[in-house]
């Protein structure tokens, strides 16, 4: 059995993040992670619920040493905790939030002792030790675990530090809007913090002023973790941007456009990673030079008719992807968007993701989505919807601007406009969202 190290920071005294009083040193944080690992409970998984992303990164760290497995949902709502209690019944939540509402045995996140932070020995973990439990909402909505061990995680975030150029002299700090939580968050920022040399940020900031702020609040070189969400209202928002040195982008594919507006207004590279739960990050781009995506070393498809899984590297098993994915070379592929997000109406054909993406080029558009009801009977033509954020912009006018860039039988019926679209922490609509919210909102419907 081969083992690794927890972290790769060379100097007890160097610094693997930095909170709001201040930086935190590779000594210090591996004593609180054994503070921390003395007061856990004999639960062998737990359900970190750190919003601190600090704290979230030292309960990672001791759940490991402890040799406890944490689960990580998409979300924390009544029904999914009571079937991760169903997956794990011995399962206790990490939380650092006064206003705890789990239906679960509570740790509170506990004040630590910094004067014990002497010994600075660095864990070393067993490649086939199985670190955490991610988990997708499955067509059923029952969440479904993907089981990752340190071996292939670790391999996975030293391929993308590489390929992001995160493996230099000058370490930079990360920060991240996307929370740790997710599988894009986990990996980008808690591990790569860990495993590349660099710090984290311990803020999770959302509003483009919170954003700044986080910036502003560590030193250069700064890098910037984010989604299209988060980054098109920074743009909107008009502010003044710290230095950056590097932009991340996950969650969904930049518009051309949209990556050479980030570009231009950061004074700095974008790069974007494609990736799922259930393989960890596999390609990168950089959008404002190409189209194309470049696999990770090792990573190959496989590709039976319709269906392409990933194999090689890091993914443990060959895993279907659900996006339609065209191979150019062994290395270089474009996407198409989602498998299942492909219309059909009256026997022609639209993507979703293409009408998403002309419906938000439009002036006066800030945020929008289309929607496909589930259908009423065989006999029924069922019609798109679509759901928008356009202050101040007539129903009209939106239509007959959408008139010139589709065929009419993709007009949406209704179309509901709202003050804000109900997307998650990572900027991603889930559709049981958008379907609650046609439910219970009034529409307008073109004449």
């Amino acid at each position: 059995m081969s083992s690794l190290p927890l972290v790769s920071h060379v100097s007890p005294d160097s610094i693997i993040a930095w909170r709001a009083d201040g930086a935190v040193t590779l000594r210090q944080f591996l004593a609180e992670v054994s503070q921390l690992v003395a007061r856990f409970p004999a639960g062998s998984h737990l359900l970190n619920m750190c919003s601190d992303r600090y704290r979230f990164s030292v309960g990672l760290a001791a759940a490991i040493v402890a040799g406890k497995v944490s689960l990580l949902p998409s979300t924390h709502t009544p029904d999914v905790v009571r079937q991760i209690k169903v997956f794990a019944p011995e399962v206790f939540c990490l939380t650092d939030s006064d206003h705890y509402t789990v239906d679960l045995p509570q740790l509170r996140y506990p004040a630590m002792d910094v004067s014990q932070a002497d010994a600075c020995a660095i864990p070393q973990i067993d490649s086939q030790q199985r670190i955490a439990v991610v988990f997708t909402s499955g067509s059923t909505g029952t969440p479904q675990p993907h089981p990752k061990t340190w071996g292939a995680l670790v391999s996975s975030v030293q391929a993308e530090a590489l390929r992001l150029g995160l493996l230099r002299n000058t370490p930079c700090t990360l920060i991240g809007t996307v929370p740790p939580q997710h599988m894009y968050g986990f990996e980008s920022t808690v591990l790569m913090a860990w495993l590349s040399g660099n710090a984290l940020g311990h803020a999770q900031p959302f509003y483009p002023a919170d954003i700044c702020q986080a910036l502003a609040a560590v030193p250069a070189p700064r890098v910037l973790v984010s989604s299209p969400v988060h980054l098109r209202a920074l743009l909107d928002a008009g502010l003044a941007l710290p230095e950056m040195a590097l932009v991340v982008s996950a969650t969904a594919p930049l518009s051309a456009q949209l990556a050479q507006d980030i570009e231009a207004r950061c004074n700095a590279p974008l790069m974007e990673i494609y990736g799922s739960t259930e393989t960890g990050l596999i390609a990168t781009r950089r959008p404002t030079q190409s189209a194309e995506w470049q696999l990770l070393p090792g990573i190959k498809w496989v590709v039976e008719g319709d269906c392409v899984r990933a194999c090689g590297g890091h993914i443990e098993t060959p895993t279907a992807m659900n996006d339609r994915i065209a191979p150019i070379t062994d290395e270089h592929f474009l996407l198409h968007g989602r498998l299942a997000d492909l219309v059909n109406i009256a026997g022609k054909r639209h993507s979703l993701a293409s009408l998403d993406h002309l419906l938000n080029t439009l002036p006066g558009v800030v945020d929008g989505a289309f929607y496909m009801p589930d259908e009423a009977s065989p006999d029924h033509v069922t019609r798109l919807a679509a759901c928008v954020v356009a202050p101040g912009m007539a129903a009209a006018a939106l239509l007959a601007a959408l008139r010139e860039r589709i065929d009419p039988v993709f007009l949406p019926r209704p179309l509901l406009f709202v003050d804000a679209l109900p997307r998650n922490s990572t900027g991603k609509l889930p559709r049981t969202a958008l379907q609650a919210l046609f439910q219970t909102h009034g529409t307008r419907k073109p004449a």
